[in-house]
Parts: structure tokens; sequence; C-alpha cells
């Protein structure tokens, strides 16, 4: 896989004419991780959907391998090279796993899903069963694992952790660290498991009414307990 980067310039966002999100700016490239954290409601989620152009983007330039994508719609973004995991995880129901599968593959061989059971076995055991049978889990890596065939160079998730049991969520972040290093991907993450996501990402965004209050090496944040009480509430346990 090439090298990738995604450049963040000053971008104002949000929906109609409602700003969401404001000024902001970052870099990801090839195999780093970037948590970003911060309360419920504060724009993390529409800061995704904007790099994904599902958003009104108002001001400021979102650059992937220094190309700029305004204007460019969804599909094309994916096409260039973004992934996108949505909080809703966006499987289909009525489909298998397996022909769910089907449907990330962007015209490479059918036989490449076998690289979606080798990241997550028990799809292969579950391959025949429709989505909505799955458990929440299972639902997240069917997620996970089809967005992943389309071989994105840079990744965005919102809370793949949401709802899943704590030996699932060890997988799903363990598969992740390994996908960073061995395709050198770059993973930008919002999570809520604020303890899980900063032993993950190098660095970490912390915001704040949709804006930036804070970024840094994810250890230097972890050691400010004001900045975590306040911005995230999640006072001293960590």
């Amino acid at each position: 896989m090439a090298a990738a980067k995604l450049d963040v310039d000053g971008v104002t966002a949000g929906y109609g004419s409602t700003e969401i999100v404001s000024g902001i700016s970052f870099s990801v490239s090839a195999g780093e991780r970037l948590a970003i954290f911060g309360r419920n409601g504060v724009g993390k989620t529409t800061l995704l959907a904007t790099l994904m152009g599902l958003t009104s983007l108002h001001r400021g330039r979102i650059l992937l391998n220094g190309t700029d994508l305004a204007g460019c719609r969804t599909s094309l973004r994916a096409e260039r090279g973004l992934g996108y995991v949505p909080q809703t995880r966006g499987i289909f129901g009525s489909l298998t796993v397996e022909e769910n599968l089907l449907t990330g593959l962007k015209g490479r061989p059918r036989a490449d899903i076998a690289e979606a059971y080798a990241m997550f076995p028990r799809l292969a055991e579950r391959r025949s069963s429709p989505g909505l049978r799955l458990s929440g889990g299972e639902q997240q890596m069917l997620s996970l694992a089809r967005t992943l065939l389309g071989a994105p160079p840079i990744l965005l998730l919102d809370e793949p952790l949401e709802g899943i049991a704590p030996i699932v969520c060890d997988e799903i972040m363990e598969r992740l660290t390994d996908l960073a290093v061995s395709r050198e991907m770059g993973i930008i993450l919002v999570e809520q498991q604020i303890e899980r996501a900063m032993a993950f990402a190098e660095r970490a965004i912390a915001m704040e009414r949709g804006r930036i209050v804070w970024s840094g090496a994810s250890v230097d944040l972890r050691r400010d307990a004001d900045l975590i009480d306040r911005v995230l509430g999640m006072g001293p346990r960590l």
C-alpha cells in the first residue's frame, strides 16, 4: 500500500447553515493512530462525517495525498482512500455475512473475502447468518471487515467499541493495531472508552464545543487530570 496522508486545514462545517465544528486542523500519515476525545455532542461524529462529505463544508480544506476533496461525493472519497465505519455500523441486515462482505470488495476477486475471515475468524463461523442475527460485537466486526476489504489507506472509526463485550473490544483493538503496523494504515478513532483509545493511539485531540482545545501525545493527555476532568468528564480515574 502506498503511503498516505490526510490533512485537515481550518475546517468549519455543519448541517445547512449551522456550524457544528469550527477551525479544525490536524494531519494523519500512513501508520499513525490518532484518537479524538470529547463529551457527547461536541462534534466528533460531525467531524468524521465532514471528512466523508456528509455535511456542509463552510470553510477550510480536506486534502488526501495533497488533493483537495472539496466537491467530491462520498463514494469518490472512498475510492480515493478514505474508509469509514460509522457509529451505526451500516451493515445490510437482510444479507448474510458473506453477502455483506462481497459489497466491500470493490472489484477485487471474491476469494479475497478470506482476508476478512482471517482477521475475524468468528465471521467465518457465521458466514451464512443474516446480519440481523449477529451480536453487536459481530456486527461491528462485519462492518469493520467489509470496510477493510477495500484496503483504505486512511480509516475513520466512529465509536467502534460502543455496546460491545470487553473480550470482543480487545479483539477489535488488537486487529486495528496490527493493521496500522502491517499495512501502514492511518487510523482516526473516535471512542468513549478513553483508556483503550489512549493505549491504542500515539496522538490525541480533545474537542469542546466544536473546537480543538488540546492536541498532543496521548501519554501527555493522560497526565493532565484537570483537562481530562473538564473536557472528558472522566476525573482522576485515568
